[in-house]
């Protein structure tokens, strides 16, 4: 769809077209910014479209308003592709990024105001240059290319598989972009599916998308590189810590969650602490005495500060292998008040092999009424569906014997996942389906802490609360 004719009819008196720099003077205001195209998708016909220098756009009233074309300021609008020059400095890490789309790697399509997937990775790292001053991704390739929401534990191994070639060549660590919506699903995937691992692997995203002054990948890219190049030789989520753009944190691969739908520091390591803190102020006790030699000649502010020392260090002896068998017929069902508990007997009829059930508090399910669950969920485990329980509340764990109806729940014979999240769960659960059939092996390798999936115990800090500030003494 084109602008109204009367607005047509006064850019071209002006010479003004899409692409060209404009001044705007209307009743709100003097603006500066690239004239854009009308959207097919929405907008007014009379209402310009303007991309500011903040790089946010902005719709204003053509009717009554003043344009100017600014000299010498037309850009083109197509879509044209970034080069990458990987760094030729000796003095930076060597690493490998394994590209697969989100958000990190869209750009606007201006004809439709929509975003679309980058044609080639590497334009995803031309939009950070001054990433070649930190790290030579002297390495890509990009298995697929699609949103998270679409993909499938099929995509799981086949990026597994493709983070372990990296693993294995001569890179020092391995950055996954990636869609945020399933990015916490696909850490703990890859946390159970790399075995050995023997260097870093941070996958990370974008919250808001690179046409956005807020952009954010760009900051997630580089605190990325760093980690990829430090000593912890786990999976890490690696995005905002904060709001603001002072520092990062690389989560848990598999007690992270995405907390909220569009904050740039959606993501949280839940039950405990994240691997560590990058750039920030510098908190001598959380350092790690052990960093590789590189880190010296890095800005001291954006150093990977540990924050906890439990991790699997660097092992360049190692050789990591990718184990992907994966069970897909597992389910994911919560508890709720008044819901049906004749979701377990289909998913049975469905020759469903596992099931995750959410449960409330420390897993507790309707027993006691007319509603109880325990009947249909002993009949799945009778039918020889593993049933796992984690807890709805997220932060905690469930427990087996401090109420009447958790011992109810326990003699069926599901198994309690102490405190591993329900999506950890899911992932971890097909995982083990996919290498074992009997019970009882199921069982032992379901309460096997792989990847640091849960804890028996928690510390006073693992939980976030509300954390009184300045402002309210």
């Amino acid at each position: 769809m084109s602008y109204s004719k009367a607005v047509e009819a006064h850019l071209k008196k002006q010479k003004i077209e899409p692409g060209d720099r404009i001044r705007y003077s209307g009743n709100k205001g003097t603006f500066e910014g690239i004239l854009l195209p009308k959207p097919e998708l929405g907008g007014s016909e009379s209402c310009l479209m303007l991309k500011l220098d903040n790089g946010y756009n902005v719709g204003f009233e053509c009717n009554g308003a003043t344009l100017e074309k600014l000299p010498g300021s037309s850009v083109a609008l197509g879509n044209v592709g970034a080069e990458w020059k990987p760094s030729v400095s000796t003095n930076v890490p060597k690493l490998s990024l394994v590209a697969t789309g989100g958000t990190i790697s869209t750009k606007v399509d201006y004809k439709t105001g929509g975003v679309y997937m980058l044609s080639e990775p590497a334009e995803i790292l031309a939009k950070v240059p001054e990433l070649a001053e930190i790290a030579n991704i002297h390495r890509i390739q990009s298995p697929f290319r699609k949103a998270s929401e679409d993909m499938d534990s099929n995509d799981w191994k086949v990026l597994a598989n493709a983070v372990v070639d990296e693993l294995n060549s001569d890179s020092e660590g391995v950055i996954v972009t990636h869609g945020t919506d399933i990015l916490a699903y696909t850490a703990a995937a890859l946390s159970f599916m790399i075995r050995d691992q023997n260097k870093p692997v941070a996958v990370t995203g974008a919250q808001r998308s690179p046409d956005r002054g807020s952009f954010d990948g760009a900051l997630n890219l580089i605190w990325s590189s760093q980690f990829a190049a430090s000593d912890c030789a786990e999976v890490a989520v690696v995005m905002h810590g904060s709001s603001s753009d002072d520092f990062g944190l690389a989560h848990v691969g598999t007690k992270c969650r995405k907390m909220h739908t569009s904050r740039r520091d959606a993501f949280q390591t839940i039950n405990a602490q994240p691997w560590a803190k990058i750039g920030g102020k510098k908190n001598d006790q959380n350092v790690h005495p052990k960093q590789p030699d590189h880190h010296a000649n890095q800005n001291k502010k954006n150093a990977v500060h540990f924050l906890r020392d439990d991790y699997n260090r660097r092992d360049n002896e190692k050789k990591p292998i990718a184990d992907t068998a994966f069970e897909p017929k597992v389910a994911h069902i919560k508890a709720m008040p008044t819901s049906d508990w004749g979701m377990i007997d289909y998913l049975v009829e469905k020759k469903i092999r596992g099931i995750v059930l959410e449960g409330y508090a420390l897993g507790h399910v309707p027993t006691m009424s007319k509603h109880s669950w325990i009947p249909t969920i002993q009949n799945a485990v009778d039918s020889g569906v593993t049933v796992v329980v984690a807890t709805q509340c997220l932060n905690g764990g469930v427990h087996p014997t401090v109420y009447a109806s958790s011992r109810k729940l326990a003699q069926t014979g599901v198994i309690q996942l102490h405190d591993m999240l329900p999506e950890t769960a899911f992932v971890k659960l097909g995982w083990v389906l996919g290498h074992e059939k009997t019970p009882d092996k199921i069982r032992e390798m379901m309460l096997t802490n792989v990847a640091h999936e849960f804890n028996e115990r928690h510390q006073q800090d693992d939980f976030p609360g509300f954390k009184e500030d300045d402002q309210y003494e």
